[in-house]
């Protein structure tokens, strides 16, 4: 009997071993978007959690927005690691950012782990239809010579002080040499109208944001601002092609907290970078114009470094501060 009454006990307890085993697996992953729910980010981040769910079970999207991106970033800086949170590193929050607020509460360097970049979204340099016409210009080459003609004569509108658009448009001049004038404005959709109604000359403007009006010819698209053409407006060519070297896009990619375990690192490597490559993430992102972009851990880890270092040199040839 006491053997049995042992031989019992064992199983018991072999068996509570084994429930609260499968029940730590089965703890779903949170994912953290550090912007509003409904975006490109937020859409490609939910594409992901559904086709990863049979590698590494339910995937939580958290959405954090606020203070661009910051708000959830820190979340993601600050949580264990342990594999259950994870978060989406941006051009924004892990390039930008960290030169544009005085404060940050935490270091875009060191306190993430890389999992993989997502996703490139190129940026267009866009001209009002008919300001395009009327100004002849049908080239970037045409949009430089007429600016180094006319200093100060032509204006580009942007989101923002230090938004994406901005720091492109900054960049743009620099290397093309030219002087435009930059008009901020309350957000890119103010922007956008501002260059449909010819308030400005140009806006550099994310791709999907202005393929609408580039599809129904209110804007003519001049340049790409990928080192390479982008799939979904094949016959644009790239800043590049005139101005050697010049490459500037959108992206965003999933980080852990810094400390998370290589093994478990790997792991979200594996099962994120398969859902990446499935064809049916490429028809999804593709109703975006995001191509998908998988990477080692080691490789996204390079790439936001030369990110940072780069628009380090951005931000401050700009001035732009948030706070």
């Amino acid at each position: 009997m006491k053997a049995r009454h042992f031989l019992l006990t064992l199983l018991s307890t072999a068996a509570l071993l084994a429930a609260g085993t499968a029940s730590a697996q089965q703890r779903p992953i949170r994912l953290i978007v550090p912007y509003a729910a409904g975006g490109p980010i937020d859409v490609t981040a939910r594409v992901l959690a559904e086709r990863v769910k049979d590698s590494l079970g339910t995937v939580i999207i958290d959405n954090k927005p606020g203070a661009g991106g910051n708000i959830g970033a820190d979340a993601v800086a600050k949580a264990a690691p342990d594999g259950l949170t994870i978060g989406i590193a941006a051009t924004a929050t892990n390039a930008v950012n960290p030169w544009l607020y005085a404060k940050m509460p935490f270091n875009a360097a060191t306190d993430f782990a890389p999992v993989t970049q997502m996703v490139r979204v190129p940026n267009v340099l866009v001209m009002n239809a008919d300001t395009a016409q009327r100004l002849k210009i049908n080239t970037l080459a045409d949009l430089i010579a007429y600016a180094k003609a006319n200093p100060g004569k032509l204006n580009y509108g942007s989101g923002g002080n230090g938004s994406a658009g901005h720091l492109a448009g900054e960049m743009f001049k620099k290397e093309a040499g030219i002087f435009a004038v930059h008009i901020p404005y309350n957000g890119g959709n103010p922007a956008q109208l501002a260059l449909l109604s010819g308030q400005v000359d140009f806006n550099l403007d994310n791709l999907a944001t202005a393929a609408p009006n580039i599809r129904s010819g209110k804007l003519k698209a001049i340049a790409v601002t990928t080192a390479q053409r982008s799939s979904a407006l094949p016959e644009v060519p790239t800043v590049a092609d005139t101005l050697k070297g010049f490459s500037i896009d959108t992206w965003w990619g999933l980080v852990a907290p810094a400390g998370t375990p290589p093994e478990v690192v790997a792991k979200l490597n594996h099962a994120f970078v398969a859902a990446l490559d499935s064809p049916d993430t490429k028809t999804r992102f593709a109703t975006l114009l995001a191509e998908p972009v998988a990477s080692t851990p080691d490789q996204f880890g390079a790439f936001m470094k030369n990110e940072l270092a780069k628009y380090e040199k951005v931000v401050k040839a700009t001035g732009a501060k948030v706070d």
